[in-house]
């Protein structure tokens, strides 16, 4: 169950999502401690870095302020079910929770079109909370892309 204060939060990740630019409009945040850590929207098109993903911004952020890779105890807030590279960056990390909006059937790692959060795995797996504000996220995605075809 998600509390006030998570929706809070949940909304900064929109907020990040809305200032990605020309990119995706997905956005991350991370907590800890109850305060935030890291932040970041998808800048690959920015930074010409297809590992510019929203969640892997805010991950590195998140670890230059606490001065550790081991993010124990963080949550990670994003508007778009994490793809692969990072959904292992967040197994990796060892952040303790994670709560995503829209779903991604194309590319979702986190049961959609696979799951990397299956037990068994040699690290600890954050506990997962979905769907969150997601016709608000997969809105602002289709409106991207609709306006980027009409653009062409």
């Amino acid at each position: 169950m998600l509390s006030d204060t998570d929706h809070a939060w949940f909304a900064q990740a929109i907020s990040e999502a809305k200032a990605s630019g020309n990119d995706v409009p997905v956005g991350a945040i991370v907590v800890h401690d109850g305060k935030i850590i890291g932040r970041g929207h998808n800048e690959r098109e920015e930074k010409c870095d297809p590992t510019a993903h929203a969640e892997i911004v805010a991950l590195r952020k998140a670890a230059q302020k606490l001065g550790t890779w081991r993010l124990d105890g963080s949550i990670l807030y994003t508007t778009l079910e994490p793809c692969a590279m990072c959904a292992e960056a967040i197994i990796q990390a060892r952040v303790a929770r994670l709560v995503f909006g829209a779903y991604d059937p194309l590319s979702g790692a986190c049961g959609s079109a696979f799951n990397l959060f299956v037990q068994g795995r040699l690290y600890p797996l954050p506990e997962i909370f979905a769907g969150v504000r997601s016709d608000e996220c997969k809105q602002m995605l289709v409106q991207f892309f609709q306006n980027r075809r009409s653009e062409k």
